[in-house]
């Protein structure tokens, strides 16, 4: 009985391990697909299609890693400096999912942050860039995230975040303009009040 129950309670955390971590439901995934092919007129059985459900499932594990993702996780690990200073990160590519639309928008963030005395590795702004890109988002929601979560996990003096983004749904669908790039920016605090930190950000990202 004792080990009937060990494994009753297995599975019952198998079971409801996606609502526990927020976990990609791959099943629930499936079965959309295929309804979505068929509402569209397709024959989800036809073999063009036949594995398509099962691809978007696995898909979708990468496109909305994010949502299982932590900023704060990636930015934990510092390091000190010697003396204060200005970091600037330019031009990390991007891909994301419009949540009006779930179509990609994609792009370039650029990044600087004025600290005192401490400091990440350059590697963990691209993989903090990621945490909010992969997931259902909106470009403006995501460049204040980034500039947020830097901010409160690194307390810096001042940080800057630009996001240049190409949107599919105007591309694809709608005005179909393509080629149109959208700016945002969020800034806070020295890079707020100092002009000259400002321009040697927008010197250094545009050379």
């Amino acid at each position: 009985k004792e080990k009937n129950k060990k494994w009753r309670f297995r599975f019952l955390v198998a079971e409801n391990l996606t609502k526990v971590v927020g976990m990609i439901d791959k099943e629930k995934l499936r079965e959309s697909v295929e309804m979505f092919l068929t509402a569209i007129g397709e024959d989800p059985k036809r073999e063009g299609l036949r594995e398509t459900p099962d691809r978007v499932a696995r898909m979708s594990e990468e496109l909305f890693s994010g949502l299982d993702s932590s900023a704060t996780e990636v930015l934990s690990r510092v390091f000190t400096t010697e003396k204060p200073g200005l970091v600037i990160e330019k031009d990390i590519k991007f891909h994301s999912m419009c949540e009006h639309n779930l179509l990609p928008f994609f792009g370039t963030v650029s990044i600087a942050y004025s600290y005192e005395n401490k400091v990440v590795g350059l590697s963990k702004l691209a993989r903090t860039v990621e945490v909010f890109a992969r997931r259902p988002q909106i470009q403006e929601n995501m460049t204040s995230q980034i500039a947020d979560a830097i901010i409160k996990d690194l307390t810096p003096k001042g940080v800057m975040v630009i996001v240049k983004a190409e949107h599919m749904c105007m591309s694809m669908r709608g005005v179909n303009s393509s080629n149109v790039t959208t700016c945002t920016l969020s800034v806070k605090g020295c890079l707020k009040d100092d002009p000259s930190l400002k321009e040697e950000f927008f010197r250094q990202i545009t050379h």
